[in-house]
């Protein structure tokens, strides 16, 4: 899953209502992939439901909010057109899970 967002942070109540968000969404196991975009790896369309739920029941009273499900193989083939690769950027290359 992936998270965008963009917060209005005119008011004290604005950046309190953004802060509370973006630490929901680390509280879920969420991470910053860049400013305002966060994302979470999920197995399969339950996971996706729940956390979607999770996030609509959090949402912020104003702004704009996107998700997007996209593949594992989807996102680790993503380039990077400008600037560097950062250390969480690592973390991103999950591995399909293996059951013995």
């Amino acid at each position: 899953m992936m998270i965008m967002f963009d917060l209005p942070t005119n008011t004290k109540d604005q950046r309190r209502a953004a802060t509370q968000f973006r630490n929901n969404l680390i509280k879920q196991g969420f991470y910053m992939i860049q400013y305002s975009v966060y994302g979470r790896l999920c197995n399969g369309h339950d996971s996706v439901k729940k956390y979607k739920k999770r996030l609509q029941s959090v949402l912020p009273l104003y702004g704009s909010i996107r998700l997007i499900t996209i593949t594992e193989k989807q996102f680790t083939n993503a380039d990077i057109l400008l600037g560097t690769k950062i250390p969480s950027d690592k973390d991103a290359q999950w591995h399909q899970l293996t059951f013995l």
